[in-house]
């Protein structure tokens, strides 16, 4: 269960980005954070490319660097505005990630950043199908979340961290095998890494040609 700190992160931009910077030092800071799960992939600029759930943009911003034709994607009308503002060069779309109003096939990369933590897990099996019906074949979903610790001396802060400003669906998610989850919906597994003692997972998986 998470405390107000959760509330207030999310009503004031200021605390969030905080939060962020903050968290961030574990994997070398902000910027590296936000391209931990691009790593390895060329992407090229005429590559279409989704940032789903993209917030007020800061990965969006990173993409928006390597193709001419990135879309961000979140339900939140307000961090749509963020974005529109922080990454004026992309394009944003007001929607749920488990009814993306795009058709089959459009895009070339998914990425997604701590978000699927947020989901309950019917909503986020949902996700996962949709993220392999708007890939092209051969398409690349990379994504970075929170995991299980392999290692004891990290589980005391993200413990803390879930606590403080997360809900159950984050506790769910750490016991969930998402490798697993991709394979059943028809991904086939590229890569997968888990950096800071284990506590985040970065997975990138294709969409079969």
């Amino acid at each position: 269960m998470a405390t107000i700190l959760r509330t207030w992160s999310y009503r004031y931009p200021w605390l969030y980005d905080g939060i962020t910077k903050v968290t961030a030092l574990s994997v070398g800071g902000e910027a590296r954070l936000r391209r931990l799960a691009l790593q390895s992939l060329d992407l090229q600029p005429d590559m279409q490319i989704l940032d789903l759930c993209c917030g007020n943009g800061p990965v969006t911003q990173v993409l928006a660097q390597l193709s001419h034709h990135v879309t961000g994607l979140d339900a939140s009308p307000k961090a749509i505005a963020r974005a529109q503002q922080n990454v004026p060069q992309a394009t944003f779309v007001e929607a749920f990630a488990e009814a993306m109003p795009f058709g089959d096939a459009s895009f070339d990369v998914v990425h997604t950043s701590m978000a699927l933590h947020e989901m309950e897990v019917e909503q986020r099996d949902r996700i996962l199908a949709e993220v392999f019906r708007v890939l092209k074949p051969g398409g690349i979903f990379t994504l970075i979340d929170f995991h299980q610790p392999s290692n004891p001396i990290f589980w005391p802060g993200l413990a803390l961290f879930l606590w403080l400003f997360e809900t159950e669906t984050a506790w769910q998610l750490i016991q969930t095998n998402l490798t697993d989850c991709l394979l059943e919906k028809g991904f086939a597994l590229q890569s997968d890494r888990y950096p800071v003692g284990g506590s985040l997972q970065i997975i990138q998986a294709q969409k079969p040609i």
